[in-house]
């Protein structure tokens, strides 16, 4: 019998909400600008319209939502967000249960995004999996001996506050060095702007064309992200390293410069790994969220 759930993905950019199958097939789908300045309050009236646009809640057996942490995915409440001020210790879950009148879980999003990736795309089939997002920040998840790991209150993950240099940037979390600090999607907004681009995607397409200045902001990227690599590939052993998020649109121009760092830096037996883009796209937390709503059990 077919399950419906809707799917909703917090992001510090942008919020996605989605209807889906249990088979994990997307049969509605919208996206807005998150009003990350509005706190919790103007964010769920964001979630509330989403789910009208979307067509309501009729036929719907339960939500799932994925989001930034630290949140603690057992009692359902976000503990702090760097990305996203005003949430520090909020119930999500049960704000979002008398709202929708519907069982409601709230996971991690690198945690379900992994987790959707695994259940049905880029890492179907595999015992040992990262998932590595990249985009307003860094984020993960982890597949390990064929299970989700989820650590103490469900905070396995936090890969982009790893410590990759002690003189590094701030970094959101009040850290400094951390691995999102530096190669976050808004890290490398930031070094593009400060070479005159526009953004991001304004480097990617002037890469495309073999201009020299946004080559090498587009070579730093793909080193700093090989240097958070190899070292998950030391503390995971993954058959498999998924890239998500944003910058993952990039990864064909930087995966060979990822692959020599990991070759130079990771220890022999941690280098015969495939990174590959995740084949869910930004679609990723969207249907982990749903899945795991419907699979409560995993």
């Amino acid at each position: 019998m077919t399950r419906l759930a809707l799917g909703i993905d917090l992001g510090g950019t942008n919020l996605r909400a989605a209807v889906l199958e249990s088979s994990g097939s997307v049969l509605r789908r919208m996206s807005i600008s998150t009003d990350a300045g509005g706190g919790p309050s103007v964010i769920i009236a964001q979630m509330l319209h989403l789910a009208s646009a979307l067509g309501g809640l009729e036929g719907i057996d339960a939500v799932g939502v994925s989001a930034p942490g630290p949140l603690d995915s057992g009692t359902g409440c976000i503990i702090a967000i760097p990305t996203l001020p005003g949430w520090e210790n909020y119930p999500l879950r049960q704000v979002l249960a008398e709202k929708f009148a519907r069982p409601v879980i709230l996971e991690n999003d690198g945690i379900a995004a992994a987790f959707g990736e695994w259940t049905y795309s880029a890492g179907r089939g595999l015992s040992h999996m990262v998932y590595v997002t990249v985009s307003t920040g860094i984020g993960g998840g982890v597949v390990a001996d064929g299970r989700l790991l989820r650590g103490a209150r469900g905070m396995a993950g936090h890969i982009g506050h790893m410590m990759i240099s002690p003189d590094g940037p701030r970094c959101a979390c009040g850290g400094t060095g951390c691995f999102e600090a530096h190669a976050s999607g808004t890290a490398f907004s930031a070094e593009a702007r400060k070479a005159g681009f526009a953004d991001a995607r304004a480097v990617v397409k002037a890469a495309r064309t073999g201009d020299a200045a946004a080559v090498a902001l587009v070579e730093r990227e793909a080193d700093l992200l090989g240097y958070g690599f190899a070292s998950l590939l030391h503390l995971y052993a993954p058959q498999r390293l998924v890239v998500g998020g944003g910058m993952s649109d990039a990864l064909d121009l930087m995966q060979d410069r990822i692959m020599a760092q990991i070759n130079r830096l990771a220890m022999p037996p941690f280098r015969a790994v495939d990174v590959v883009r995740a084949a869910l796209g930004d679609n990723c937390g969207l249907v982990g969220a749903a899945a795991l709503a419907l699979l409560p059990s995993i």
